[in-house]
């Protein structure tokens, strides 16, 4: 991120703050009435109706006291019991478009290395000799029958004469052989400080796997440059697809400022359809000193922006995924090296304390990519440090992911009002976990149960890669409540919340990490009119019977952004 570019934005996003307003109100009112609206006020009650006048909640209660309080109702929609939530938000959800690729092999619907296989051999048919293949990133072993990723031995056989690089998530490279070759991996290679080249213990060859700054080691040409209606194109296709499933928000966690650029661009033409707040996120290459020029340039500060596009904070990690948590204990399996490997600290400690300390003084708000205990040992040894500068009890800093919390440290948390913003991948990835930590630390993995007794705020999210995970608000909600899992059943029962509590974790506790409980999170008089209606209630169907639930509409604002085909949520004249 350069200097000017920042600037650049500053001056944009002032320029802006006028279009950020909403539009002057219409005074159109409509009612939604017959339903079983889950209201999630401080009474947590149910009622029959509510108004909405423009973008706002009216009134909520009995459809004859509504309409009384309405007026001049231009529209009515007959819920017929149905059962409507607030909207739901995801904590932690990033966008896809800076980062596909084009021409890239697409293993987003594979279901076993046969067909991952077939479909790498299908493009190099494609391809002269030499030539790079690539692969997308949206896809995960936990979809695959053998649940493990392939090797480079596994990509020799289909690929002898072109490097293959196959993808997975955020911190993940699988090479064949002639790709290692290509980019001089070799056995004798160093591991990078914050990176894995994993060795195959019984071969004791390295197997192709590079895990989250070994990825350097590698280099690909960049995605393809796109114009700015081409990118706004995109972000509205991924703004539907994330309302058909309920979505009314979400938060962007670790974006460039060029994406915030487009979402205020898209809010000011009115073709937002869900709410985000962003975190910029932190080149872990620019040292605290630097990083604090840049960001004294900004006009701008934590919670800055419009009703539909906020300025969250700073992001930042200090450890990998969870093939590269770094953890007090070492890992298991082959990933585990033999007892030798504990995860992976890619920020030094000194670097991570200067950053954390100097947002506090600019009044910028961290959050932190911690997965493994001994991340979070050092994410709570910087934030007690800024804190021990200016308190940021009351100011929701926030963890990111925390998978493995010991006990002490829910308590240090708890001290500090720090927000949890917890996802639920053990539903697709236990299997993988199991492998990498063992029974005891994967039944423990995202202890909500206990995070929530200790008082601490959980905000609740996906870390969604659509359409590859099926982890969306309604499989989250039931993961929570469940801790059933796609392939290894009930992991950590005693973890499991109550409905109303995985609810909340859904909708107003991200409000609440981001300063925004009193817009959106419940359907209360003089909140947005954000909710969902749903095909039935999740709060009583049988747990077995909660993924059935279909999402039949989604309003953003007052406005039906997604209606299923039959839902039947048109209007009608009120008598």
């Amino acid at each position: 991120m350069t200097r000017n570019s920042m600037i650049g934005y500053a001056v944009l996003a002032l320029a802006l703050v006028p279009g950020l307003v909403s539009a002057a109100p219409t005074g159109r009112v409509t009612v939604l009435s017959n339903g079983n609206i889950v209201t999630q006020d401080a009474e947590d009650r149910h009622v029959e109706a509510v108004a909405i006048v423009d973008d706002r909640v009216l009134a909520i209660g009995r459809r004859e006291d509504v309409l009384r309080r309405a007026g001049d109702v231009i529209c009515e929609v007959d819920l017929q019991g149905r059962t409507v939530v607030p909207g739901f938000i995801d904590g932690h959800l990033h966008s896809k478009i800076l980062s596909t690729r084009e021409n890239v092999v697409n293993l987003t619907p594979v279901r076993d290395l046969d067909e991952l296989l077939t479909a790498l051999a299908t493009r190099i048919a494609e391809l002269g000799p030499g030539e790079v293949v690539v692969t997308n990133s949206d896809w995960h072993e936990g979809q695959l029958t053998e649940q493990r990723l392939p090797n480079r031995w596994d990509l020799d056989t289909i690929s002898p004469e072109n490097p293959v690089v196959v993808i997975r998530g955020g911190h993940h490279y699988i090479l064949n052989s002639i790709a290692l070759e290509k980019w001089n991996i070799t056995g004798a290679t160093q591991s990078p400080a914050g990176g894995q080249i994993t060795v195959d213990p019984a071969r004791g060859e390295i197997n192709g796997e590079l895990v989250d700054r070994a990825r350097e080691l590698v280099e690909l040409p960049p995605p393809p440059s796109r114009t700015l209606e081409q990118r706004l194109t995109l972000l509205q296709e991924e703004h539907r697809n994330l309302n058909r499933l309920g979505l009314t928000g979400f938060r962007e966690p670790g974006a460039p400022i060029e994406l915030m650029r487009d979402y205020i661009v898209l809010e000011r033409r009115g073709e937002m359809t869900i709410r985000t707040s962003v975190l910029i996120r932190w080149d872990r290459r620019t040292p605290a000193a630097q990083y604090r020029q840049f960001l004294e340039t900004w006009p701008i500060l934590s919670s800055f922006g419009s009703d539909y596009v906020r300025l969250d904070g700073i992001k930042i990690g200090v450890d990998g995924g969870y093939e590269g948590g770094w953890m007090r204990d070492p890992y298991r399996g082959e990933l585990g090296q033999g007892g030798g490997y504990y995860g992976l600290n890619t920020v030094p400690a000194e670097v991570f304390v200067d950053i954390v300390r100097m947002l506090n003084e600019l009044d910028l708000r961290p959050s932190t990519h911690a997965v493994g205990d001994a991340a979070i040992d050092l994410v709570l040894e910087g934030y007690e440090a800024a804190h021990r500068d200016r308190s940021i009890r009351d100011r929701r800093w926030v963890i990111e992911h925390a998978f493995i919390t010991q006990p002490e440290q829910i308590e240090r948390i708890a001290d500090l009002g720090i927000v949890i913003s917890a996802q639920s991948h053990l539903f697709l990835a236990a299997p993988s976990l199991l492998q990498f930590w063992g029974p005891e630390r994967t039944r423990e993995v995202a202890p909500v149960r206990s995070w929530i007794d200790a008082g601490i705020v959980v905000a609740g999210g996906t870390d969604n890669k659509l359409p590859y995970i099926p982890e969306d608000p309604i499989t989250t909600f039931y993961h929570w409540v469940t801790r059933d899992t796609g392939g290894a059943g009930i992991q950590g029962p005693e973890q499991a919340i109550t409905r109303r509590e995985a609810l909340r974790v859904a909708t107003i506790n991200n409000a609440y990490a981001t300063f925004e409980e009193d817009l959106k999170g419940s359907l209360e008089p003089g909140k947005f009119a954000d909710l969902v209606v749903l095909s039935q209630d999740i709060l009583t169907v049988p747990a077995e019977h909660i993924r059935d639930t279909e999402v039949l509409g989604t309003m953003v604002g007052g406005r039906f952004v997604y209606e299923a085909e039959g839902s039947a949520l048109g209007c009608a004249q009120s008598p």
